[in-house]
């Protein structure tokens, strides 16, 4: 039986992968999520340990693509998407740093955006259909998006972001392409972006415009991120043996990659979100209140300034509670056995500066400021509990190059730019601007579908 997908908010029907990725958003605007996982075997996993990561991709994803893509096409899709390394440095004992940032455009979002575009041109030639993607980012999303999606056949793709926000190589990587991908920058935080794609999907002026997203509300997004989690257990641990993993958690679409390879059969002792000032989770998680942050806070790990994560829907969905688009908790999860799973912490940007720091003192190998979250969450963890000799794996989001002014004051020197990165940089730019009103976003879109 193929897996179906629900919404967060229990109000619209169930539908196939298919009609989950190209919908982006449920239409009660919930998040779609699988009404149940599919389970690796532990044989299935401990295979894991002799197979590149295209392969291991491919015996995931294809848990969820049963009978909508031949396995030949699928494996001939991650082989084409998953055409670089992922290094796993090791750091002491048993603890390695992940890096995910040997990409197209140097950030974790491209292990999904590259999985997603493929799919999407996949599914829309053979309904032969035309889609706008609607795309908000705080930093590196937008990016990988504009790249995976670039002149893929029947998507037009917009991306909107916060101007004072992001770094220039984050938006240059964005906005120096064409064709059919256009910039729109904000004046406004990441989650005002946010909330002007999130009622764009649910306006019926926009009806007649087919819309879907990349963002993390995206399930396609999620599915793609859990391999890498699989990838770092085939290589550091033992077989059925526990891993834990340290996530630099904004939008919590990352951390939630974890979360969905858990749910499939993989051994985890601890996932710990590691947040920045925006710490709605952390206290969520100690008090069993929440309130979202509004605005969110600016931090040093920008793609990171989220003050209402929108994955967390999903979290509370996994613990059997139920929460709105708003934030509103309509049935509370079972919080016990969220915080025996899952330990989070805010950590400051002072700490952050220390964290690049002394992990380059100590260790030699250089962190940006969303890996240097990670790692300070990882030690809070490891203050509180016991680590033992098992494997930990420190997730590192984005090339230390995306921020070089704020690691050479850290350092002292620059850190190396990737080939893509340059050539980014020296191109021209060409984005629209606007405040952040939704009414005035809303007639941008109706013009562009006139």
């Amino acid at each position: 039986m193929p897996i179906l997908f629900s919404s967060t908010n229990r109000q619209s029907p169930v539908v196939n992968l298919r009609e989950a990725l190209l919908a982006g958003q449920a239409p009660d605007r919930g998040l779609y999520f699988p009404e149940k996982f599919p389970r690796l075997t532990a044989a299935e996993i401990a295979a894991f340990a002799l197979l590149p990561y295209h392969e291991i991709a491919f015996r995931v994803l294809a848990k969820y693509t049963g009978g909508m893509i031949p396995d030949a096409d699928l494996a001939a899709m991650c082989r084409e998407a998953y055409n670089f390394s992922i290094p796993l440095e090791k750091i002491y004992d048993r603890v390695h740093l992940m890096r995910l940032d040997q990409g197209p455009t140097a950030s974790f979002k491209d292990f999904a955006a590259q999985m997603m575009a493929r799919l999407f041109g996949r599914f829309l030639s053979e309904e032969g259909k035309h889609l706008t993607i609607l795309t908000a980012t705080s930093g590196d999303t937008g990016a990988a998006v504009a790249h995976a999606f670039h002149n893929i056949p029947g998507i037009q793709v917009i991306v909107l972001f916060p101007i004072a926000e992001v770094s220039e190589s984050q938006r240059k990587l964005m906005t120096t392409l064409k064709d059919n991908v256009r910039t729109i920058a904000i004046d406004g935080k990441f989650d005002d972006c946010q909330a002007m794609v999130k009622r764009a999907f649910a306006d019926p002026d926009l009806a007649h415009i087919a819309l879907s997203s990349a963002n993390s509300i995206n399930i396609g997004r999620l599915l793609p991120q859990s391999v890498y989690y699989f990838y770092a257990a085939s290589r550091l641990a033992k077989p059925g043996e526990p891993i834990a993993f340290s996530v630099p958690s904004g939008n919590f679409g990352d951390m939630m990659g974890a979360v969905v390879a858990r749910e499939m059969g993989l051994p985890v002792k601890k996932i710990i979100a590691s947040v920045n000032d925006n710490d709605a989770f952390p206290k969520f998680l100690a008090t069993g209140n929440y309130q979202k942050i509004c605005p969110s806070r600016n931090s040093l790990s920008n793609a990171m300034n989220v003050g209402h994560p929108s994955n967390l829907a999903r979290l509370v969905a996994v613990y059997g509670g139920q929460m709105d688009e708003t934030g509103k908790i309509h049935k509370l999860p079972d919080l016990a056995a969220m915080r025996r799973d899952i330990f989070s912490t805010s950590v400051s940007d002072q700490r952050t500066v220390a964290g690049i720091q002394d992990f380059w003192n100590k260790f030699q190998l250089l962190l940006e400021p969303h890996g240097a979250v990670a790692w300070q969450g990882f030690l809070d963890w490891n203050a509180k509990e016991t680590l033992g000799d098992a494997p930990a794996v420190i997730v590192e989001t984005a090339n230390p190059a995306k921020f070089p002014e704020e690691v050479e004051k850290v350092v002292g020197w620059p850190p190396d730019v990737p080939p893509a990165m340059t050539a980014a940089i020296q191109l021209p730019e060409d984005y629209d601007r606007m405040g952040a009103d939704y009414e005035t976003f809303k007639n941008y879109l109706l013009k562009k579908h006139a």
